[in-house]
């Protein structure tokens, strides 16, 4: 497929990641949404296929707030494979009339959505809080990034003609192009960490090439994911084209990768169920079929010698505890040049002990809970086993239980040295508020530590010198990196600016949400000759 030179620039838009800060115009409609959805609390939820409300004969379960676990923030089915199997026939039997639906009415409807979120968008953002825990600046945020998103993609689709491209003729009398086309029905699987930017984004580049969707939002997110079916729905995406399910993955996952109608899988989340789907959707179906996933990562930021060291400082404490170190490119590591070491954590430290930790509905919270029980334990256990390795917590180590923590998942940012360069949590992703601290006497030592990992989603540098940056992007094996970005030294990718595409074990197909070749994973090549004369 030929892709066109398409703009990478947007309408400015009104908030970023790094810009929503110092909106203060935000906080009334906030807080009214919040007060609207807590009388919503505690509603049973249907599953939708096709023209049907589903309930299922295997009963409901129960999602409560991470922020305190006595609030029920609703009641969802529990999906069988029998569901998934009626899902996947809904969303064949509607494959072709949208597949066939012209390409500039699919773009109509999709510009649709985004005002819709744009509408909606304190709603999702109270309910995101409410089901993740996520403080309502990153909420707010990534409601608005969602727009941005798809208004984005519109204009994609619009630069390149649907994917039409002329071609020259290969010989005498021939007229050939080459077509873009959908390959049929997709399950798209989403995370909890953006529930609704990272289903939106899957489930958007699916639908606005032609496929159909079947959305399964993790469990721990399954409201915020209707809220997304609904826009599509509201905006004039017929039934069946997409559907929506929920309960265990496990309960989805054999019919997911076995079904011989399905066309190809999105999904994110965690590395390990991630490459178990890639293995076994592609030895359980006839033939190669696409896989689009983002796994999660390691990543890392180098401060220099010649770093600004406030910005430095600002760029790793936002990037590390944004969320609660539960991006998938949230900074866990960072390697700080020998010579500033010291003067560096003093600061650093410093920083991260004035992080205010509490109920992200707060206005005044940026870290609040982690997602869930087991997130807690694994908090425990790395902090146990980094003081039996005779590292040193700088500050933070705690689980919160008193007061308003009582009833929540409540942990301290956490900040560690000392530890060997071969310790496993310089490899290993925990998706905590907890990072960790080596040294370096070179950039090329910094180098060599930041790319000794399987993954490769982000990664940051500071320094005011530009030989040592261009080197950096020079060598990295990332596939997000940022030069001295105080709004976020790894993270902040926002849709139109910057790619957010994994290399190595973070990613599959090296064509990155939110830049201009992510669209080409929803569509395969048809090469059109026709011969006059």
């Amino acid at each position: 497929m030929v892709v066109r030179n398409v703009s990478t620039t947007t309408t400015a838009p009104k908030v970023t990641y790094v810009t929503l800060f110092a909106d203060e115009s935000i906080h009334p409609r906030y807080e009214a949404a919040l007060q609207k959805f807590s009388h919503e609390l505690g509603r049973h939820y249907p599953m939708y296929i096709g023209e049907s409300e589903v309930r299922s004969k295997a009963g409901e379960f129960e999602h409560r707030s991470p922020i305190d676990t006595k609030v029920v923030v609703g009641y969802f089915q529990v999906g069988t494979a029998q569901h998934a199997r009626e899902a996947i026939e809904e969303a064949t039997n509607s494959f072709a009339h949208w597949s066939k639906t012209p390409w500039r009415e699919r773009v109509r409807i999709i510009r649709r959505a985004a005002d819709m979120v744009d509408e909606r968008k304190f709603e999702i953002a109270a309910v995101i809080t409410y089901e993740v825990g996520k403080n309502r600046l990153e909420a707010l945020a990534e409601a608005w990034e969602a727009i941005d998103a798809i208004r984005y993609y519109a204009k994609v689709m619009e630069e390149n003609d649907g994917y039409v491209v002329q071609m020259g003729p290969g010989g005498p009398g021939e007229n050939s192009r080459v077509v873009g086309k959908p390959f049929g029905v997709w399950p798209v699987v989403s995370p909890f960490n953006f529930p609704f930017m990272l289903a939106n984004g899957m489930a958007l580049g699916a639908l606005i090439t032609g496929n159909s969707v079947i959305l399964k939002p993790t469990s721990e997110a399954p409201l915020t994911g209707l809220l997304l079916y609904r826009v599509f729905r509201e905006a004039g995406v017929p039934p069946g084209v997409v559907n929506y399910v929920t309960g265990p993955g496990s309960n989805f996952e054999r019919e997911f990768v076995s079904n011989p109608k399905v066309a190809g899988i999105a999904f994110t989340g965690s590395r390990d169920v991630g490459m178990r789907l890639y293995r076994e959707f592609l030895t359980s179906q006839p033939h190669p079929k696409p896989v689009v996933m983002e796994m999660g990562s390691k990543n890392p930021t180098i401060v220099t010698s010649k770093a600004d060291l406030k910005k430095a400082v600002e760029g790793v404490v936002r990037a590390a505890y944004g969320y609660d170190g539960q991006k998938c490119s949230a900074t866990s590591r960072v390697y700080v040049q020998t010579a500033i070491k010291s003067r560096f954590l003093e600061e650093l430290k410093s920083r991260v002990e004035q992080l205010g930790v509490g109920d992200p509905r707060e206005k005044g919270t940026f870290v609040g809970p982690v997602i869930n029980k087991a997130a807690v334990s694994k908090f425990r256990s790395a902090v146990q086993e980094v003081r039996r390795s005779r590292g040193k917590i700088l500050c933070g180590g705690r689980i919160l239980r008193e007061g308003i923590f009582g009833g929540g998942y409540y942990v301290e940012p956490t900040l560690v040295s000392g530890l060997s360069s071969n310790n496993r949590f310089f490899r290993e992703e925990l998706f905590l508020p907890f990072v960790v601290v080596g040294e370096f006497k070179t950039l090329e030592e910094a180098l060599e530590k930041a790319n000794d990992t399987e993954y490769g989603l982000t990664a940051g540098i500071f320094s005011e010198d530009p030989r040592e940056v261009e080197r950096f992007m020079d060598v990295i094996q990332f596939g997000v990196v940022y030069a001295n970005r105080r709004g976020g030294a790894t993270t902040g990718a926002w849709p139109g600016a910057q790619s957010f595409v994994g290399w190595k074990a973070s990613g599959a197909t090296g064509n990155g949400v939110g830049g201009p070749h992510y669209l080409l994973n929803f569509l395969r090549e048809q090469s059109q000759t026709v011969v006059s004369g």
